[in-house]
């Protein structure tokens, strides 16, 4: 460093060779073998340059592989070690051949040292294939409805009895936060509290090309092969990556096929059915098509609001009825952007320590709800006042004057002068070519209700919101 910054400064030379080779042991540990035997065995120490670290890596490939991947985990490793660096720089070795740097034979030496002295790993059933399981996703948390019931209850089946004729595999489809990789991880974790020792590999379809990737450019693919084959259950996640991947698809036919022949279980989940998947091979797709297919649909207003109740239930923030209702009304596209919505929102009271509220929930999600914005119209408006009311359509536009229809009138009447810029006598001819004296006096009615209701100015101010979001 040209002058002096008052950071501490980085360790010498011999202590700079055993910092890194506490480095790439813990970065192993994190890891697990095969994954560093893959991607980070042949990173080499250059040296230290100021507060860089100094990588080398053979290839382009690797570099950005490594920088990509594994980046954010080198640098705060190696920051814990030395104190004074900042970052971590990845270059690409020259193609020439050198001598192996001073301080990278050093590590090597110093090693076995650095691994002893790391913490030991804990002793848990793992599988190289397998990804961590997130916690929420068990059947126990997973809400059923009329779009997922099918797709549960065959998940629970290969979960209890894995490798069921019939039931082998299990082909998973449907839209982004439907539930897929929620019943996959159920799954798993379902297998796993049965049976400790059972071999479960759960990856998603880019890890399996990745792996495979890295098996022919190390001339390894027996033991890419061997240990693949050697489970008793393959889950597979987001098939439709693999669409246009030939060798891939190449591959995973034939590990698909040798795990069916010896009587284990596969799991697969896609965006589309097997016969949707263009680009798929068709022996492959008549495969995938050979045990049971399940879909799960987008989600229903009353799955959704089931979903949010559940999440409430657990949150530690009491938010109100109408507020669920709200979210599970306008936040239809699915589930994991309804549960990000919710979370929002209990992560906003719990911060500032506010209640929620109707009208706190525009404030929290306004980009969120930017996304779902439109230009009302008066049918718009017709059409939810109408729904939530449950009376027809055509009630808003009839001669019905009985207070069941009259009321949901007077309040779309009132909601198309507070949300649309039409004037008093085009809302009027919007509702059975009425006077625009009779739509002044729909406004007055609400307005003067819900002063004196606060029941009544809730449900309208419900309304209100879910057509403004």
């Amino acid at each position: 460093m040209d002058q002096d910054t008052g950071d501490t400064p980085p360790p010498n030379a011999g202590k700079i060779a055993a910092c890194w080779a506490r480095v790439r042991a813990r970065l192993r540990q994190d890891v697990g073998d095969v994954e560093y035997r893959n991607w980070l065995r042949q990173m080499s120490l250059a040296g230290v340059e100021g507060e860089a670290v100094v990588v080398n890596l053979p290839t382009r490939f690797l570099r950005d592989w490594v920088r990509d991947h594994y980046g954010d985990r080198l640098r705060t490793l190696c920051q814990a070690e030395m104190p004074g660096i900042r970052v971590v720089e990845l270059r690409v070795q020259s193609t020439a051949r050198v001598e192996t740097p001073v301080m990278e034979r050093e590590a090597e030496e110093v090693a076995p040292l650095a691994e002893s002295l790391a913490p030991a790993p804990v002793e848990v059933p793992r599988n190289d294939w397998l990804v961590p399981l997130d916690p929420r996703f068990t059947f126990d948390s997973f809400v059923v409805g009329k779009p997922n019931e099918f797709a549960h209850a065959c998940a629970r089946r290969v979960a209890e009895r894995p490798a069921q004729p019939g039931f082998n595999p299990l082909f998973l489809y449907g839209g982004v936060g439907l539930g897929k990789t929620h019943l996959m991880h159920s799954i798993a974790w379902s297998l796993r509290e049965q049976d400790p020792n059972l071999s479960v590999a759960y990856m998603s379809a880019e890890k399996f090309m990745y792996r495979f990737i890295a098996a022919l450019r190390s001339h390894n693919t027996m033991e890419f092969k061997t240990q693949l084959r050697s489970v008793h259950v393959l889950m597979v996640d987001d098939l439709q990556f693999l669409i246009g991947k030939d060798n891939t698809q190449e591959e995973f036919f034939h590990t698909f096929n040798a795990l069916i022949d010896a009587g284990k279980q596969i799991i697969i989940s896609a965006d589309k059915a097997p016969n949707d998947l263009s680009g798929i091979e068709d022996r492959l797709r008549t495969r995938l098509s050979g045990g049971i297919v399940a879909d799960l649909h987008a989600t229903t207003y009353e799955l959704r609001l089931s979903i949010l109740q559940a999440k409430a239930s657990v949150s530690g923030v009491e938010v109100p009825p109408r507020v669920q209702e709200l979210l599970a009304r306008k936040i239809a596209s699915n589930v994991r952007d309804l549960e990000g919505a919710l979370n929002r929102v209990v992560a906003h009271a719990k911060l500032f320590g506010r209640p929620v509220t109707l009208e706190s929930v525009p404030e929290v999600l306004s980009d969120i709800l930017r996304a779902h914005d439109k230009r009302l119209s008066i049918d718009d408006i017709q059409r939810k006042v109408a729904e939530h009311y449950n009376i027809r359509l055509t009630e808003m536009a009839s001669a019905r004057r009985s207070r069941a229809v009259a009321r949901p009138r007077q309040v779309a009447m009132y909601l198309a002068k507070q949300l649309t810029s039409r004037s008093l006598p085009e809302i009027g001819r919007r509702f059975g070519n009425r006077d625009h004296t009779t739509v002044l006096h729909a406004v007055n009615k609400i307005t003067e209700l819900m002063a004196e209701d606060p029941s009544f100015a809730e449900d309208v101010t419900l309304l209100r919101k879910m057509l403004e979001m």
